[in-house]
């Protein structure tokens, strides 16, 4: 049962002068779903658009000076025609947020029983004794040792992986449907990273929530994922099951990414292949698709108008692509580096 979907969903800021200036649009036309126990991963380089889109579904981009248009249905309700104090109501209880940095999320001055028993306090009612026995079970949930103690530590008294954890256990602390994870490992050692995302997929199939997963890194979304969506410019480009997605990743930019991933099957080389260039600007995005100038399979129609989300010529169910060139033969030449 499809939890939360996303339809047509844009973000836009307003310059100062908005008469002389053109919006800058940083979500472009976004659509997706996921199901209840789903785990969806949602994959591309830093500032094309991922983390501004889950921002735009929780409301939490502010209001002054950006435009939000599209359709966001959770639990029957669309989120965007909500009053803000209506979506205080629906952040915790029906999407929690484990976001990047744990230790620019966590208040330093607060412990962190103070800080999680904050909301279970004010939104659910329960006593300091509850909310304090409550937080102790959820830190012992996700794996904190001598939870009971933590709970009278600072931030700062904590490693990176117990800080991690502490966010885990506060976004979990009001059950809700979905969770969202917002490059929760960018911060910690590879060991670490992988209890955390052990942690995590633990969590939503013992809770039955639906999970979205951040991440630029699309090793990480590879073993705890259902679904990938990958993103460029604002735009899904490429929106797959996890195994279709690695088995025959059609968009000349999935299979870019999927070289620079080192792997142990493969002979061993001094430099992995990386990708020319940089993601465009959003005041000044190039005309048409938005990977041509970096894409070593364009062509002329290339840069004539933005191609559609359409099954490939292979027909995996569920599985989508921006692009017109996804045969094998177009494959072969951007692994090989050729243009065709």
């Amino acid at each position: 049962m499809t939890i939360l979907e996303v339809e047509h969903l844009k973000v836009a800021y307003r310059g100062q002068d908005s008469r002389h200036s053109a919006p800058l649009e940083t979500v472009r036309d976004v659509s997706f779903s996921v199901a209840a126990g789903e785990s969806l991963g949602v994959v591309g380089e830093s500032g094309c658009g991922k983390s501004q889109t889950m921002l735009a579904v929780l409301r939490m981009l502010g209001s002054s000076g950006v435009d939000i248009s599209g359709r966001v249905d959770f639990d029957g309700k669309d989120l965007t025609s909500l009053t803000p104090r209506q979506m205080r109501a629906v952040r915790g209880s029906g999407i929690g947020l484990v976001s990047q940095d744990a230790l620019s999320a966590l208040n330093p001055a607060m412990t962190i029983g103070a800080q999680m028993a904050e909301p279970l306090i004010h939104y659910d009612g329960f006593s300091r004794r509850a909310a304090a026995e409550r937080c102790a079970e959820l830190l012992d949930m996700v794996g904190l040792p001598s939870a009971r103690e933590r709970l009278r530590n600072h931030p700062h008294e904590l490693s990176g992986g117990m800080r991690q954890r502490v966010l885990i256990a506060m976004a979990i602390s009001r059950n809700p449907q979905v969770l969202i994870a917002d490059e929760p490992t960018t911060a910690l050692d590879v060991t670490i990273q992988s209890q955390v995302l052990q942690l995590i997929d633990r969590l939503r199939k013992e809770l039955q929530m639906a999970l979205i997963l951040i991440t630029h890194d699309l090793g990480v979304v590879a073993g705890i994922t259902d679904r990938i969506a990958v993103m460029y410019a604002g735009r899904i480009v490429e929106l797959a099951p996890t195994t279709a997605l690695f088995d025959t990743p059609s968009h000349p930019y999935t299979r870019a990414l999927m070289e620079s991933i080192p792997r142990m099957d493969r002979e061993r080389v001094e430099h992995l292949p990386a990708i020319p260039g940089f993601p465009p600007d959003p005041a000044a995005p190039p005309p048409g698709c938005a990977f041509q100038p970096r894409c070593s399979v364009a062509r002329s129609e290339c840069s004539e108008s933005v191609p559609p989300l359409l099954s490939p010529a292979e027909g995996v169910p569920g599985h989508y692509v921006r692009c017109p060139f996804t045969s094998p033969a177009l494959a072969g030449a951007a692994d090989r580096g050729e243009s065709a």
